[in-house]
């Protein structure tokens, strides 16, 4: 158990590569290359949903809201093609940034200023935001045949056989590790999540950290609404609808801390890659839906126990007790 522990990504990608070669030998056409593209392809979106994630568990903190936050930009953006169709693609882009950003900071906003439980705040954002599909596209959706071919086409773009889609996941994975490994704010969402108190007296300031945490978190969010619509020719209230629950499991599949302070890039990856090849495979294996579900809790479970253990182990011990007990005695 200490092994593993000690190496969790390593043996997170061993058991992903053992999972791979053993579904793909049971049944053959998951193992094509074809099928390889495809599920890279499929998880580029819970690659980054599941870093921007990542961030706001560092700081004890949940996103319930992310999939309704994906909903509701990718609507947005989708009204924005039908009034503006002669647009090029990184303007719709940007648009979904800023877009995804800024419902992100109302769930910072009343976490961090108003001291809401994160929990309720981002349930509460949740049911709000897929509200508001409804009011601003009055019950209707947007369909492909609405789209022009700029808006619709910049996701299916493909360099060496992968989707500009997943492209676009590398380099936000490649950012998001920058960001927490070489700079102060990153390090600090660390610092923040693993003892609040101490953070503080270092001149960490806990609110913005917050407000920065769920921003990232609603800008990621809404960069992939936009992909999301444009890739599947379609917007309407219920699109990724139960999708946050996939996120938050490659999260703590990827050994993120629920208590927050603890998670890795690549460990979030793996863990995403872990549940998209779970969720490709079922199906191709005919597995029942119902036994999916109940197989997508059981490793949740299972992941759960494993950090809590990993949690659990108590820290290093600066002086021997031989040591520590003649420095009590000499005081």
């Amino acid at each position: 158990m200490s092994l593993f522990l000690k190496y969790r990504e390593i043996m997170l990608g061993l058991i992903v590569l053992v999972m791979v070669t053993g579904i793909s030998i049971s049944t053959p056409a998951f193992g094509t290359l074809e099928n390889g593209v495809g599920v890279l392809n499929d998880t580029a979106f819970l690659f980054m949903m599941a870093l921007g994630q990542m961030v706001v568990i560092l700081t004890r903190g949940i996103d319930l809201s992310v999939a309704a936050n994906l909903a509701l930009t990718g609507m947005l953006v989708g009204m924005l093609n039908q009034a503006f169709p002669d647009l090029p693609a990184i303007v719709y882009l940007a648009s979904a940034l800023v877009i995804g950003c800024g419902l992100g900071m109302i769930n910072g906003s009343l976490i961090a200023y108003l001291g809401i439980p994160p929990i309720v705040v981002t349930l509460g954002t949740l049911a709000i935001f897929r509200g508001m599909i409804v009011v601003v596209a009055g019950g209707d959706q947007v369909n492909a045949s609405e789209m022009s071919s700029t808006f619709a086409g910049f996701p299916k773009l493909e360099f060496l056989g992968l989707s500009s889609v997943f492209w676009i996941a590398v380099l936000v994975s490649l950012a998001a590790w920058f960001f927490l490994s070489m700079t102060r704010a990153g390090r600090g969402l660390y610092a923040v999540g693993g003892n609040p108190v101490a953070a503080r007296y270092c001149g960490i300031s806990l609110t913005h950290q917050e407000l920065m945490a769920y921003a990232i978190s609603g800008a990621i969010a809404g960069i992939c609404g936009y992909l999301w619509v444009a890739r599947y020719g379609v917007a309407y209230v219920e699109i990724a609808s139960g999708y946050e629950l996939t996120v938050i499991a490659a999260c703590v599949i990827g050994g993120v801390s629920i208590g927050g302070g603890i998670g890795t890039v690549a460990g979030t990856l793996l863990g995403a890659l872990f549940t998209g090849v779970i969720v490709n495979a079922l199906p191709v294996m005919q597995v029942s839906p119902f036994w999916q579900m109940a197989i997508s809790g059981v490793v949740i479970l299972a992941a759960v126990i494993i950090n809590a253990r990993a949690e659990g182990r108590g820290g290093k011990l600066i002086l021997p007790e031989a040591r520590r007990a003649a420095a009590r005695a000499k005081a």
